[in-house]
């Protein structure tokens, strides 16, 4: 079955956002061990978050 350009759209966006966090993973090497502890936690509760759409997307599924 063919995907709809709503489907597609999405996927380029979780490309985008794949693209992002290898940036962040990247950077990640450059500051100390208190600084990855606070970015943690801020990615943790920035809302949304990536884990809490994964969620509600099988949730919904």
């Amino acid at each position: 079955m063919a995907s709809s350009g709503e489907l597609i759209r999405m996927m380029n966006y979780v490309d985008d956002i794949s693209a992002t966090l290898r940036r962040i993973m990247t950077g990640a090497t450059f500051i100390n061990a208190d600084e990855k502890k606070k970015l943690a936690e801020y990615m943790r509760n920035c809302n949304p978050n990536y884990v809490k759409i994964m969620e509600d997307l099988d949730r919904s599924a």
